[in-house]
């Protein structure tokens, strides 16, 4: 185990599986008090349960971060259970594939719901705590896709991802005197759970236009995150960092072989 975040109050949204699982797992090695926070309880439990036997500190915590009410009471249980709030990690989100012609008003709803109302109810819940810390820190779990590239079904959930970035350029500019950071993370192709039923010969195709020539792992944007929460980045707002394995390079395909 590391010292980056010892003592260090870590909530993260989205917590209990995929992205947000290995960010709680680097994060407790590193010394944090981790909150991990999920609308499920079965894989939110488990996970802080695997933090806990490997020696490190967490507890688990049911929030639907589209309810203000439930972001309000998990804001709450950081401070009581971890003395305060020092980093929030907003990576809650949700990505249903629908395309345009089909999408229904509850469909951009429920996408916008979570993925951007819910990081706005987050970082508002958590800034009179991240103001008395030594140096608060936001981060945000935005994508590749929006704010660079575009995919069919998700034209709802690129939205919300370019969204989180402005909110987080104007947001970096208010929290500045308070000494708060907020930096973005952009993952491209990582493998967690969501891709087990895509099958092995799309996994080949993804990985082939990769010019690294594989998926990241969870823990490749964890440490990403690491480093933006750390005191290294102390003098980093407002600014993304990719995180793809060069996906977003190549002009075609062809450009990789």
């Amino acid at each position: 185990m590391g010292n980056r975040m010892e003592q260090k109050s870590v909530i993260i949204t989205g917590g209990s599986k995929g992205l947000g699982r290995g960010i709680a797992k680097v994060f407790a090695r590193e010394g944090a008090k981790v909150l991990v926070v999920s609308r499920q309880p079965d894989t939110g439990e488990r996970t802080a349960k695997e933090i806990v036997d490997a020696g490190g500190t967490a507890s688990f915590f049911r929030a639907d971060v589209s309810d203000s009410d439930d972001v309000a009471a998990m804001a709450d249980a950081a401070i009581d259970l971890h003395g305060g709030i020092d980093v929030l990690c907003s990576n809650a989100g949700v990505f249903p594939s629908v395309r345009l012609e089909e999408m229904t008003q509850e469909d951009w709803d429920i996408v916008n719901s979570v993925n951007l109302k819910g990081t706005f109810l987050a970082v508002k819940a958590c800034l009179p705590e991240l103001k008395k810390a030594d140096g608060g820190r936001i981060l945000l779990t935005s994508s590749i896709t929006g704010p660079i590239t575009g995919y069919p079904g998700w034209a709802h959930y690129g939205a919300t991802k370019a969204g989180m970035l402005g909110f987080m350029r104007t947001a970096a500019i208010e929290f500045a005197k308070y000494n708060i950071t907020i930096n973005a993370v952009m993952p491209g192709n990582i493998r967690t759970e969501g891709l087990d039923d895509v099958g092995d010969d799309y996994l080949r195709l993804m990985e082939k236009s990769i010019p690294m020539g594989r998926l990241g792992d969870p823990e490749d944007v964890a440490y990403a995150m690491l480093f933006l929460a750390s005191h290294e980045a102390k003098y980093i707002t407002g600014q993304t960092l990719i995180v793809d394995g060069g996906q977003t390079l190549p002009e075609s395909i062809d450009a990789v072989s």
